[in-house]
């Protein structure tokens, strides 16, 4: 379920029956996490225009969501309302090179396994 502007129903939507909330990049998604607990899986949320900086920015702001939301499972990372038409593809993969290789570190249990 993707809900624009509303903030203030996280719960409410948290207990609706979704199984995933998509985030706009206006949202904290550790916020949100500590606020929903594991009732829903997160999808989000970077603002689609840092895709048009250069790609240490690009990781810099990635590497803060996933800090954010932190280690476990329940969430996908995604922009937070689309990509723009004239993003540069390079800057796209560099995105998702980055989270693929970043994100394990957040998925691994105590043994170092990956947890998905």
């Amino acid at each position: 379920m993707f809900a624009k502007g509303v903030h203030y129903h996280l719960n409410r939507l948290a207990e609706s029956g979704a199984d995933v909330l998509g985030l706009d990049w206006t949202m904290n998604i550790g916020d949100v996490r500590k606020q929903v607990g594991d009732r829903v899986a997160l999808q989000g949320n970077l603002d689609p225009t840092i895709l048009y900086a250069g790609h240490e920015k690009i990781k810099y702001e990635a590497k803060k969501i996933l800090q954010s939301f932190g280690k476990g499972s329940g969430h996908i990372f995604n922009l937070g309302h689309g990509i723009l038409p004239d993003v540069p593809p390079e800057n796209l993969k560099a995105l998702v090179n980055f989270v693929k290789e970043e994100s394990v570190s957040y998925h691994l249990d105590d043994k170092n396994n990956v947890k998905i």
